[in-house]
């Protein structure tokens, strides 16, 4: 049964790297529900160990968030900032660092994927009517959506789980990572307008194509901003933190005007699932004996992921091939109980290293995908021309930082 068991979890996790199986319309969220169908029906778990392996606080969190994140979307918000964005008279260059700074700054509280989901088809359209490449804009949002969720435990699923994981102050975690997240949105910019420089101004012109103006209702986006200052006074209470967003998506949800049908038909699912799967795969895999042999052995060999000299490339490494969610789950299912200070870093640069290629993170792939939709294409290496250069200097900053403020040691 070990030897099933591992057949599954290298097959789910080669999907989780691959996007889907070759031959097969399956993606990441149907790989991981197969596999946890087989865990089931074979009998290596009863549904009792898979309730058990789900960690319900972190969906907790992620559901009120996509919630919140609904509110915003059904009051126009994310659709009027990308077409301000897209309108605003400035020079292009001036166009791409608002871009970073919006990106960056929603991404920060409300979930990353969500932003980009969001914001990617009306930004497209906004650029094209002024004549402008929407593709170094693209990869900014992409890229300032990763590094500003790196700044707080709510900015992207990675760093919620590894909150819940290991009981993160909330306010602590901005302390700690919230600089070298402002640094990396500099460098996002910065990169960018050096690897695009000559051509950021291809095709641009004053007039554009009128696109339809999105409706903002003031109302709701008020309703929105106040649950998101009432959620940020929750974080410094003593209330658990999955009890305070559900509160928040709870109250959100009684209206007069917005159907709470609609509402919850626009939370991601398949997000959610996804996780409940992969909990429950790297459970099983638990039983078997193998992840706390291999600590074991790490731990013996001095390679366990507590300092940066392992930490920085086994983040590279991961969150570029199965991905940094995946590999997030998988890493914390075997290492139990990691100093608070090795949690930040992972947090981090995890989520930084996910700039570096398109598969990196699910928000460069959402923002591919989105684009793609309205007819821009974003491809492979035009993306990592910035993704390398911009991930790699973030990253170095990143472990400076971590050595320089004592939470984690380089060797």
């Amino acid at each position: 049964m070990t030897l099933f068991v591992l057949a599954v979890f290298v097959v789910t996790y080669v999907g989780m790297a691959f996007g889907r199986l070759p031959g097969l319309r399956i993606d990441r969220t149907g790989i991981a529900l197969v596999a946890a169908i087989l865990m089931l029906a074979s009998g290596v778990l009863d549904s009792a160990a898979v309730t058990g392996a789900i960690d319900f606080p972190t969906l907790f969190i992620l559901f009120g968030l996509m919630i919140l994140s609904a509110q915003f979307a059904s009051a126009g918000f994310y659709d009027w900032c990308a077409l301000r964005i897209a309108r605003a008279g400035r020079s292009p260059t001036a166009l791409l660092a608002v871009t970073v700074a919006v990106g960056g700054g929603l991404s920060a509280v409300l979930a990353n994927d969500v932003v980009v989901f969001a914001m990617t088809p009306m930004l497209c359209a906004g650029l094209k009517g002024r004549g402008l490449d929407p593709r170094p804009y693209l990869i900014a949002l992409a890229g300032a959506a990763n590094a500003g969720s790196a700044a707080t435990l709510i900015g992207n699923p990675q760093n919620i789980v590894i909150g819940q994981v290991g009981g993160l102050d909330f306010w602590r975690f901005i302390a700690a990572c919230g600089i070298p997240a402002l640094v990396a949105l500099v460098l996002v910019f910065v990169t960018v307008t050096v690897v695009w420089r000559g051509k950021l101004t291809d095709g641009a012109s004053k007039a554009f194509a009128e696109l339809p103006e999105p409706e903002l209702d003031r109302w709701q986006l008020g309703k929105a901003a106040l649950a998101t200052v009432a959620l940020l006074a929750m974080f410094a209470t003593s209330i658990p933190h999955e009890v305070g967003v559900l509160l928040i998506a709870g109250a959100l949800l009684i209206s007069r005007h917005l159907e709470s049908r609609r509402m919850i038909a626009m939370v991601d699912w398949p997000l959610l699932l996804l996780f409940a799967c992969l909990f429950a795969i790297n459970f099983a895999l638990g039983r078997t004996g193998l992840p706390g042999q291999a600590v074991d052995w790490l731990a013996a060999s001095g390679l366990l992921p507590d300092r940066l000299a392992v930490l920085a490339p086994l983040s590279v490494i991961a969150s570029n091939t199965i991905g940094n969610v995946p590999a997030v789950i998988m890493l914390l299912a075997v290492w139990h109980q990691p100093p608070e200070g090795a949690l930040h870093g992972l947090a981090l640069l995890s989520t930084l290293a996910g700039n570096l290629i398109i598969p990196g993170s699910l928000a460069n792939i959402i923002v591919v995908e989105r684009a793609h939709a309205v007819g821009v294409r974003l491809g492979f290496l035009e993306h990592a021309r910035c993704g390398v250069p911009m991930t790699l200097i973030s990253l170095a900053f990143a472990c400076v930082w971590l050595w320089g403020t004592g939470l984690m040691p380089l060797r």
